[in-house]
């Protein structure tokens, strides 16, 4: 329960925690920072940190010269491909077990899994890229390519290119507009609008698969 509090604080108030982070490890917050994004893309058990706010709020930072804004797009890029090609690689070893024999493993949570699932038979490899903007999905997306017939060559190619478009958006949002004046003064509902409008795809999918069965059992 406490950590569930401290995680809605910090992302709730993530310009400030990240203002401590920095005055008390400099150069080493990148370290952190690059664990955060590996984790949350690459681990499946923790698809609840931040992605999308944490970029963003990352490369204000920068643009006020405290981090260098190039190499934070390096670094959350780098963290972004390497916890997709971890996530990938269990996939592909523990998937299609739980795939194909209905086998529970205890540490996934299955709700998400079949989304993701769903999301991916839908989309098809564009996923990889897709889910990268949406948050608990891009977690599970990777570990669901491993668990399929997508090669790894294949994977890597929407893994890299998604990876990039990804960073690079929050990037260039957080550094071309995170210190304007009312950004700056409002940034706790700036985050929350980012949050809203990562998982509003889904919704609407959510939405319009709703009508489809009302309309289907009419």
């Amino acid at each position: 329960m406490e950590f569930i509090k401290f995680l809605i604080d910090f992302i709730l108030n993530i310009d400030e925690h990240l203002a401590v982070l920095i005055a008390s490890y400099g150069v080493w917050t990148y370290g952190i920072l690059f664990l955060i994004v590996f984790a949350e893309t690459g681990l499946v058990v923790t698809p609840f940190l931040p992605g999308d706010s944490l970029i963003f709020a990352a490369a204000t930072f920068a643009a006020r010269e405290v981090l260098d804004p190039w190499l934070l797009f390096a670094v959350m890029a780098a963290a972004g491909i390497i916890g997709d090609g971890v996530n990938y690689a269990v996939g592909h070893y523990i998937g299609p077990r739980v795939f194909r024999e209905g086998e529970q493993i205890r540490f996934l949570k299955r709700e998400y899994l079949d989304k993701a699932h769903a999301f991916f038979e839908k989309h098809g490899g564009k996923a990889v890229i897709l889910a990268r903007f949406v948050p608990i999905v891009r977690t599970f997306i990777p570990f669901v390519a491993g668990a399929g017939s997508m090669t790894y060559p294949k994977f890597a190619v929407y893994n890299v290119t998604g990876a990039l478009l990804w960073v690079g958006l929050f990037t260039f949002l957080g550094y071309n507009f995170g210190n304007i004046p009312a950004v700056e003064e409002n940034f706790t509902l700036v985050i929350l609008g980012i949050i809203f409008l990562s998982i509003l795809p889904p919704i609407i999918e959510w939405w319009r698969e709703r009508q489809k069965m009302k309309r289907e059992a009419a």
